[in-house]
């Protein structure tokens, strides 16, 4: 593979035993592109069988962001212009370095220093080892335009304690350094001033667990982990009505956290929460490649659908902030988003690819 240019959107290098991946589109909080996705695919796909390297560390340029997510405005772009297949190639591509993510036999390292928002999440989350610094922010807020949580969400929220994966899902709002790692997000806490040194440390011969041991320090405290016991009452019912009212009642008792919850719900689509209601129901009895083709089966219905250009619309394009989402669906309605795709279905390559 021939590495790309020094102004690519995803920079490849191999440095000592190391193959290290930036996502170099700092000015875009790093949102990934198709381009983005077929650099990293590819440096795996080679680096696999390269003896040479043992780890793969994968980072963001600029210290704002690792990946706010996919770029949505092209996505948005392809959709209003009626091309579904370029808007579904991104997804699937996507989806499928996810997987390869996942399940790489040589461990990938994250360093995630800034947001790591949506389609981040799904390149930082699934890796071996995710490293948070303290400006780490972690969201999953794509109800908030129309989308549901994608990238394998499904199988990530619906395992971490107290129901919080739902909270996340439904509200949209973030999480700091802190809470991912009280939560599980992430397993390793390095001071962001540190991050240099760690990335240099695992280009050596030192192991990756060594490495990660050494420079590990203390987190941040969790706000959220004082609420745990809260919005594990609030949003233990998989019906939004009930979970709503349960906020209202936690709030009028004092929980903190109960009414920016609340208020943000009612802002965001009711369809796409609908969708991540039974999204995060089903991902908990599911693999993760079953979680992955279920993001696609919706993904292919949400790009044909209202909320999800009227969401950008509101927030990227016009950006005020006032979308007119469609009325609360009908369960058949919700149901039809997960219908298998017959020949359409998302397909993974042989051996992991």
């Amino acid at each position: 593979m021939t590495a790309p240019p020094a102004d690519a959107e995803a920079l490849i290098q191999r440095r000592g035993r190391a193959g290290v991946i930036v996502l170099n589109r700092p000015k875009a909080l790093n949102a990934l592109t198709l381009t983005m996705v077929r650099l990293i695919a590819g440096a795996l796909e080679e680096w696999e069988g390269d003896g040479a390297v043992d780890r793969i560390v994968l980072l963001g340029a600029g210290e704002r962001a690792f990946c706010a997510g996919g770029d949505i405005r092209r996505l948005y772009d392809l959709g209003r212009a009626g091309d579904h297949d370029s808007q579904l190639t991104f997804w699937r591509e996507e989806y499928q370095l996810d997987r390869r993510i996942k399940t790489y036999p040589k461990p990938i390292v994250a360093l995630v220093d800034g947001i790591v928002m949506g389609g981040g999440v799904g390149l930082a989350m699934h890796a071996a080892h995710t490293v948070a610094g303290e400006r780490f922010v972690f969201a999953m807020p794509e109800v908030g335009i129309g989308f549901f949580p994608d990238v394998g969400a499904a199988w990530i929220l619906p395992r971490l304690p107290f129901h919080v994966g739902l909270y996340f899902a439904l509200a949209g709002l973030r999480a700091s350094a802190g809470d991912a790692l009280a939560l599980g997000l992430a397993e390793t806490f390095v001071p962001s001033a540190a991050f240099p040194a760690l990335a240099q440390a695992l280009e050596s011969a030192e192991s990756v667990d060594a490495a990660l041991a050494r420079f590990a320090a203390p987190p941040p405290r969790s706000t959220l982990i004082g609420e745990a016991e809260a919005i594990k009452g609030c949003f233990s019912s998989p019906d939004r009505a009930v979970i709503l009212k349960a906020l209202r009642r936690a709030e009028t008792q004092g929980s903190v956290f109960a009414a920016p919850a609340r208020a943000a719900m009612m802002e965001k689509s009711p369809t796409s929460q609908a969708i991540a209601l039974k999204q995060m129901a089903l991902g908990a009895t599911i693999d993760f490649d079953e979680a992955l083709r279920t993001d696609y089966r919706i993904v292919s219905r949400i790009c044909r659908g209202h909320d999800f250009y009227e969401g950008i619309r509101a927030v990227i394009v016009d950006k005020d902030n006032r979308p007119s989402w469609a009325p609360p669906p009908s369960q058949a309605e919700v149901d039809a988003y997960f219908a298998p795709l017959g020949d359409a279905e998302l397909k993974f390559p042989a051996g992991g690819a």
